[in-house]
């Protein structure tokens, strides 16, 4: 750590982000209005502090679940609807069926309880309403809407029940995407009550569910504070994370609002020692519109990041207590090294990087940007069995994740200041590089294991070797790339020009189904998802098997093109 970021780090404060997290203990976030007085706190704050704020007001289409509850058997069982269930205030009434399945233990599919849609599975639930283990989620509700079903309850897997959202749509929806809008009404339990509704199930019994959901049009307010840089100033490193919640949401995401909050400060303080810029966003609409404001930002603003984003990096869930470890942390391969020297500097931990999930305010992928962080730090997996805590998507791994539990007592004051110190390096140091430190070396040796990995499953069915020629002579490219760099052939405007544009080329390959500026579904995207279908062979029949084959053809073309393009732009600007 050099003297200036050790000086920039030192002056980092809890006096305001502790402020923040307190005041935001209060009330809660959920409803567009109280979102709203969130974001003019924020706005307060900062401008107190003289940092220049935007504040754009975007119409989201957002849903806004109320009460929820189950009745059977002369018995009311408490429940909470999802965002995007279907309103049944006046209750849906049918036969209750158990479909088994498991709670996924790991982050990277907890949301995608599948299960085998056969055509006996179909004749068993259409017309019925479904129980099965999971959280009310996309993964839960859309397979079982698919093959007739016409309400669905998941039964959380501990006391609590969570609150989340049901709809696969990412942000809001276009007119392409509308036939994905969920169409019946969902709720989710907790383990015990959905133990008893089982076992009504069991008997052959039915049940009424009820859901009040509110839909429609909202005004947001979205701050942006844009900090330029004093050598590259139209380029910049995005900082962003989500202020609406669940109630008053204090790991998620409190913290994480008060973290940028206060780094929005001190680089502002700092501004004559940025060489790039920074730009830090807080997000509505990402838990009542499945990330509907970083996609408003990422669909409107398209065309500004694409020409000028280095990097994004989302801030969801520092600081809370327990979160003593770097484990679980999603970043895109060429990031790792980077990152974990952060880390490792600020915290003195051991990072444990993963490919980033389909979820988060992830909403730039379409656009193809380097990307690290998403959920921050977490409690020890040890210290998570101990205390018989299951998997959850943020709170540090605290289980009052998405429930009336995330209060005060979540947060921690020393991990929050660590943690705001290790989001304020990475974004002070990568603003500062001479060099953008993302190694696409590390991307294509990713790739190289990708493609090996699936062909090993397609066995003789299908032949990647031509993925593999592709992989190949891009990493050999992206060696001499390299190279040229450390020896001083390639200067640094080109140097970093190539970076910054492979990440157009590689992040889409990997991350991305659809077309560019459209979004993916919030599903799992495997790695090179072109050619993904490979990994499956085994569980299609003879006719089926063909088709997968054309689908396969396809993507290979898609993925060695894309290796092409990017091999040619290397040896297009850096000889």
């Amino acid at each position: 750590m050099n003297n200036l970021e050790k000086q920039i780090l030192d002056s980092v404060s809890l006096d305001e982000p502790w402020g923040l997290v307190e005041s935001f203990a209060t009330f809660k976030r959920e409803h567009p209005t109280d979102v709203n007085r969130g974001m003019d706190e924020i706005v307060s704050r900062l401008r107190r502090h003289g940092v220049e704020v935007t504040v754009h007001e975007p119409s989201l289409y957002l849903s806004l679940p109320g009460q929820a509850r189950v009745e059977a058997d002369g018995k009311t069982f408490r429940a909470k609807p999802p965002a995007y269930s279907v309103d049944a205030s006046n209750g849906v009434t049918g036969e209750l069926v158990y479909v088994g399945a498991y709670h996924n233990a790991m982050i990277t599919d907890m949301f995608e309880q599948k299960v085998d849609t056969t055509q006996e599975l179909a004749d068993r639930v259409r017309g019925k309403i479904v129980i099965s283990e999971g959280f009310a989620s996309p993964g839960l509700v859309s397979q079982f809407e698919e093959i007739g079903a016409i309400g669905v309850i998941g039964i959380n897997p501990g006391v609590d029940i969570h609150w989340g959202i049901c709809t696969s749509i990412w942000g809001t929806p276009d007119l392409d995407d509308l036939p994905r809008k969920p169409k019946i009404a969902a709720a989710a339990v907790n383990k015990d009550d959905g133990a008893a509704l089982v076992a009504i199930a069991e008997k052959g019994g039915s049940v009424t569910l009820f859901t009040e959901m509110e839909e429609g049009w909202f005004t947001s307010k979205l701050p942006e504070v844009f900090i330029k840089g004093t050598e590259e100033p139209e380029k910049y490193v995005f900082l962003h994370g989500h202020l609406d919640s669940w109630d008053v949401g204090v790991g998620d995401n409190a913290t994480g609002d008060a973290s940028m909050l206060e780094i929005a400060r001190v680089l502002w303080e700092n501004r004559g020692s940025l060489k790039r810029s920074v730009r830090i966003c807080w997000w509505p609409g990402h838990s009542t519109g499945r990330y509907a404001g970083s996609t408003w930002f990422s669909d409107n603003f398209a065309l500004d990041l694409e020409q000028n984003a280095v990097s994004q990096v989302n801030c969801d869930s520092p600081g809370c207590r327990w979160a003593t470890e770097f484990i679980n942390l999603c970043r895109m391969s060429e990031t790792e090294d980077f990152l974990a020297e952060v880390i490792g500097e600020v915290a003195g931990k051991t990072m444990e990087g993963e490919r980033p999930h389909r979820a988060g305010d992830y909403s730039f992928n379409n656009i193809g940007i380097s990307s690290y962080l998403m959920l921050s730090s977490t409690m020890p997996d040890v210290q998570r069995e101990e205390k018989g805590y299951y998997t959850v998507g943020g709170c540090g791994g605290n289980i009052a994740w998405h429930t009336e539990n995330d209060t005060l007592e979540i947060a921690d004051r020393d991990i929050l200041l660590r943690d705001i110190k290790v989001y304020l390096l990475a974004v002070l140091r990568n603003a500062n590089a001479e060099i953008l430190p993302f190694d696409w070396r590390a991307t294509a040796k990713e790739f190289a294991q990708t493609v090996a990995e699936y062909q090993a499953k397609a066995g003789d069915r299908f032949d990647l070797s031509a993925s593999k020629e592709a992989v190949d002579a891009l990493a050999s490219t992206l060696d001499s790339f390299y190279a040229g760099i450390k020896s001083g052939k390639i200067d640094r405007a080109t140097a970093n020009t190539v970076i910054q544009d492979l990440a157009r080329i590689l992040v889409p390959i990997n991350f991305t189904r659809v077309n560019r500026f459209s979004h993916d579904p919030a599903l799992t995207i495997p790695p090179l998802p072109s050619i993904a279908a490979a990994a499956d062979l085994d569980g299609f029949d003879e006719n089926t098997l063909g088709f997968a084959k054309t689908q396969l053809v396809r993507g290979q073309n898609r993925l060695i093109s894309a290796l092409r393009q990017a091999q040619r732009h290397i040896e297009l600007l850096a000889g």
